[in-house]
């Protein structure tokens, strides 16, 4: 029988994590330059589109068939959603339905399930903001999250018996019993991994480090920060996939790991550069709300606080090694998606707690009673996507590269990619009256911030 109001819920957090791409997007949006922020909105928008498509035909069966090639990917038993429409999901080996008391619909699960794979791509346009072709974008993301995101989530995500009474899931979370409620390997560590290759494959801005390359615009940053942290309660508390009390532990876990990010982050520019930003807020906060994800439905109130303080102050140092290794992360996704969803899959080996999920298949943490094995599953777990995607990433990115071209050239990327790859402008400054008149070099008009902005942008 299928429970009316797990149905809605898990449907209600579908929504709110598609929300969470556009959210992205202006996030991303606003740290870049005004000449680029069409190209990274557009960067992320696609994904939408590729990615759906690509769940439908193949994608959501190499997730949730049974494993094939060895426990790489899942078979085909669900290409082109067959078997699930009229069908449902998480009716158990045992007969007996999990999460909750009832089964849910197939479909509700493959829509709730597309929205992460969708994110997961786009969270990666942040490493390569501001020089990147958008086509040569597209080709990488259909080749990334088939041979990479899909398999990856089969290994996280596809618990034996959840599809089908004798279905076969991945080995992370059935072999292994690393644990992930909602994505700090398959998600974030996953795309921070790719990030970090592709940052390597394209190269560094011209100009990077020695030209500031300041956010255009910092409201845009804290909206897409808002939107991210709204949407995240569809993320974490809809993986319990039903109306539970896990639901309600995973939400409130969110809010406290976010709130204590944010501080963790302020504390550490107040004493590292004698100001606390807006933009540090925002980073601080999605610093958070990555380190909570996987541990959202394993650890108890207490130990969300704890993870969202590390992750904040920690993810706040980790963005300056970038300048030290000398690779050009243009938006820290390495700081705080690799860095956060590593903090956040590690202490689950410390704070780890089965008193907060019945259903969870791994051990304690050291906190409490359960020793190091916990600690040690989830350093494989997380190792092992880190590699897998590196490379992969490493690889499809210099095919790309190689072939139909992955970066815009010199004169376009001073130009500006929205206008060389989308003949098109965020802002049309020419509308606007008034100001004084060009000088003889040709500046733009003198006083105000808009018109400022122009003069910068007007800069080499």
């Amino acid at each position: 029988m299928v429970n009316a109001g797990d149905t809605a819920w898990v449907l209600a957090s579908a929504a709110l994590v598609m929300l969470m791409t556009p959210g992205l997007a202006f996030f991303y949006g606003g740290m870049v330059r005004s000449k680029s922020v069409l190209n990274m909105l557009m960067m992320n928008f696609i994904c939408l589109a590729v990615v759906g498509v690509l769940w439908a035909l193949y994608g959501y069966s190499w997730a949730f068939g049974d494993d094939a090639f060895g426990g790489l990917v899942g078979g085909g038993q669900f290409a082109g959603l067959a078997n699930t429409v009229g069908h449902l999901v998480g009716v158990g080996t045992t007969d007996t339905p999990w999460p909750g008391p009832d089964a849910l619909p197939a479909t509700a699960f493959v829509m709730f399930q597309l929205m992460f794979a969708v994110i997961t791509p786009a969270l990666i346009s942040g490493a390569i903001a501001d020089r990147t072709k958008f086509w040569g974008w597209t080709a990488f993301v259909v080749g990334w999250v088939s041979l990479c995101y899909f398999p990856v989530a089969h290994w996280v995500f596809a618990f034996n018996g959840f599809t089908g009474p004798d279905n076969s899931g991945g080995w992370i979370a059935n072999t292994l019993k690393a644990e992930d409620f909602a994505g700090g390997t398959a998600v974030h560590i996953n795309a921070g991994a790719a990030g970090l290759a592709l940052a390597l494959v394209l190269g560094r801005r011209r100009g990077w480090p020695r030209e500031r390359m300041r956010p255009h615009s910092l409201p845009f940053v804290l909206l897409g920060a808002s939107l991210l942290w709204f949407g995240w309660y569809g993320f974490n508390a809809g993986s319990a996939l039903s109306a539970s009390d896990l639901a309600g532990t995973a939400f409130t876990n969110t809010t406290l790991a976010t709130c204590t990010a944010v501080l963790g982050w302020l504390i550490v520019e107040q004493l590292r550069d004698g100001k606390p930003t807006t933009l540090g807020a925002a980073s601080g906060a999605v610093a958070g709300l990555v380190a909570i994800t996987p541990a959202c439905g394993y650890v108890a109130p207490m130990g969300a606080l704890a993870i969202g303080l590390i992750s904040g102050a920690v993810c706040a140092l980790a963005v300056s090694i970038k300048y030290r290794f000398g690779f050009d992360d243009s938006l820290d996704v390495v700081g705080v998606h690799l860095v956060g969803g590593l903090i956040g899959t590690l202490l689950i080996g410390f704070f780890g707690d089965n008193a907060v999920n019945s259903a969870a298949l791994g051990d304690n943490g050291l906190f409490y009673g359960g020793g190091l094995v916990q600690l040690g599953r989830q350093a494989l777990a997380a190792g092992a996507v880190l590699l897998y995607s590196f490379i992969l990433a490493f690889v499809l990115g210099t095919i790309v590269k190689k072939t139909i071209g992955f970066r815009v050239d010199d004169e376009e990327e001073v130009t500006g990619v929205d206008e060389s790859e989308h003949a098109e402008t965020g802002y049309d400054y020419s509308t606007l009256g008034g100001g004084g008149v060009p000088g003889a070099a040709g500046r733009p008009p003198t006083g105000g911030p808009v018109a400022a902005a122009a003069h910068e942008e007007a800069e080499p």
